[in-house]
Parts: C-alpha cells; structure tokens; sequence
C-alpha cells in the first residue's frame, strides 16, 4: 500500500507513520510537512492513502483536496482529514469536496489502527468487486460477440443460398452493401446502424429463394402475371427473416420487405410513400437499383456509371428518396471506388465471407 502522509508537525508524521506499519505490510510511506511539494507528487503517482492535518499551512486543507479529486484515476483515492472534534463546519466542507473520513485529535493510536484498518478493508472489498463487475462485463461482451459472429455468419449463409438461385453475381452483392453503408455514413446514421447496413444489404434479395427458375432465370423480359410472381419475392423475403430477436435479422427483414417501394408510393408490395418507407429501405433501394443499372445481365448491357447516375437524378422524389440520391452523387469518388473493387470476376474467384469487411 502506498501512503501520503501531510503534516506539518514532524512528531505527527512520526506517529502516524508507526500505526500504518501496523495496519499494513510493507507500505510505502511518504511524509510531508510541505503540501503544494504532496500535491505535485500526487500528479505524478497517486497514493492509495492521503492522512492530511486539517491546519496544515502553506495551502487551504480544502483547495488540496480538491486538486487531488481533479486528478484523473483519484476518484476512489482514500483520504483521510485529521482534525478537531468540535470543528463541525470544517468536516461538512471536507465531504463536499470528497474526503472519505476523519481522525480526531489527540491521536489514539489504537483507534487509529481499527478505523484506518476498517477503511482499508472496506476498500479492498470495493475494488475486489469492482474488478469482478469489470471481469463480468467483458464475458457479457464476447458472449455479445460470440452471438453477433454467429447471427453475421447466419446471414452470409443465407446470402449465398440466395446468390446460387440468383442471376445476380456475388460482385452486386458485395457493391450494394458498400453503396448502402456509403449513403448511410454520407447521412451521419450511427456507425453502429451503419454497420448493420452493410452486413444485412446483401439479404435484400433473399425472397427470391421462393420464387419457380423458370420466372427467376428467364433471360428475357418478364411478362405481366410472370412480373406478378416476381414481386412476390419481397413477402417471402420477409417471411424467411421475421420474428428474430436479433437486430441483424429485423434489419435484414425491414429491407427485404421495403426495398421495392418507391418514393412516390408506386412500389410494391404495400404502395409506402415517402418516409413511411424505413430508412434502411430508402437506402438499399438506391444502392441496390444503382448497381442493378451498371452491372451487365443476359438480357441486358451494363449501363455506364454516369448514365446510371444521371437516372437516379431524375428519379429523385420519384423512385427514390432526394437526400439518400445526393449522399450516394455526393460520395462520388468513393462509389468509382467501390464499383472498380468488387468486380463480378474478381468476387466470382474469392470466398463471398472474406469480401465483406
């Protein structure tokens, strides 16, 4: 234990200095008639003990204790005022600036002993549960961790079951959870929200698990009652993910439900117009419509990425929610980043888990 010990009578510092070798093993014990010369070793290596006379001059008893409260890790720093049993109103203002108890004068040794080996116990009791509580609360965070990693794999899994009945390659995948975690950073979303973003954009699509190869994998135009089956891929999406617990799949749920509708209210599958869309829905329909365009299909050529940008443009109020068209325009340079990253060949040759990141 390490004890400060500020007293300008040297006997004081002689006497007190004896009663803590009693209480503790082996102390380190530093003695000071001259308080600023405590107060400077204090900022430079806290004690776990202060004894302070309340008359010591040089500096007001109270503008020291606070000083030493000021600095940082002394919160729970122990320190003692010795003082006159009548000078009530000095121990009232000795509390509210963060002294923990009192030693009365004459000095009795032996009561000296007890209370300061009480305090100490008592003290080693209270970090002894602070360090459990710590201890607990990091198992409580790689148990978090640990369900996290599980729910992330979970979703990777079921992204590529989709991607494997999907004519979309596991490069779109990959660039419109990039595009969406974009425009969700470009808005200021928390980085925890922008984070979900990304790991569950790939999901977006997940519906299409139910929907017959034939409309699915057709290399041509859908017809109207073809179309009408299609659609059908956003309540089945929703299906697959609802009721979770877990705030990656109620995520994952809200956007393949909602990345279909438009701004407007011409979206399907319910006709949500503006901000009853959910954001994340907002967000992935840009991205994932965005890619769509400038990716090349059986039955289509990739459009150029100008083009593309200039059709979100002219969607904005229409298909699309304005600001979430602005912040991925505005993010310019970081989408001609993305877009050059996870090529379709490129993502085709390397695991799809080692890619999100």
């Amino acid at each position: 234990m390490h004890v400060q010990i500020v007293d300008g009578n040297d006997t004081n510092l002689v006497l007190l200095e004896q009663i803590i070798r009693r209480v503790s093993t082996e102390p380190t014990i530093e003695g000071f008639t001259n308080p600023n010369a405590a107060l400077e070793t204090c900022r430079r290596t806290l004690p776990d003990l202060i004894l302070i006379d309340s008359g010591i001059s040089g500096i007001d008893v109270h503008e020291f204790v606070t000083h030493v409260r000021d600095i940082s890790g002394a919160e729970e720093l122990l320190i003692v005022m010795v003082t006159e049993a009548h000078e009530g109103s000095v121990r009232h203002r000795a509390l509210e600036n963060g002294v923990t108890d009192f030693l009365f004068r004459p000095i009795d040794p032996s009561e000296v002993q007890a209370r300061l080996t009480n305090l100490l116990e008592l003290h080693r009791s209270r970090q002894t549960l602070k360090g459990q509580g710590q201890w607990l609360a990091e198992e409580v965070l790689n148990a978090t961790r640990a369900i996290t990693e599980q729910e992330q794999d979970l979703i990777l899994r079921l992204s590529k079951a989709a991607e494997f009945r999907n004519p979309d390659t596991g490069g779109h995948i990959l660039r419109m959870a990039h595009y969406s975690y974009l425009i969700a950073v470009k808005m200021g979303l928390p980085r925890d929200y922008c984070d979900l973003i990304l790991e569950v954009a790939p999901m977006h699509d997940i519906g299409k698990l139910g929907i017959p190869d034939g409309i699915l994998l057709k290399p041509g135009r859908l017809d109207k009652d073809e179309y009408e089956i299609m659609k059908r891929h956003a309540q089945i999406g929703h299906s697959i993910l609802a009721g979770s617990s877990s705030p990656l799949i109620r995520l994952g749920a809200e956007i393949t439900l909602t990345h279909h509708e438009k701004f407007d209210g011409s979206g399907y599958p319910k006709g949500l117009p503006a901000e009853s869309i959910p954001l994340s829905g907002r967000i992935v329909a840009v991205a994932d419509v965005f890619d769509a365009l400038t990716s090349e299909r059986p039955y289509k050529k990739a459009w150029s990425l100008d083009r593309a940008c200039e059709f979100l443009l002219n969607e904005r109020g229409r298909h699309f929610d304005p600001v979430c068209v602005d912040m991925l325009v505005g993010g310019w340079d970081e989408v001609l980043v993305i877009h050059s990253r996870f090529t379709d060949t490129m993502v085709d040759a390397q695991d799809l888990e080692q890619m999100i990141s």
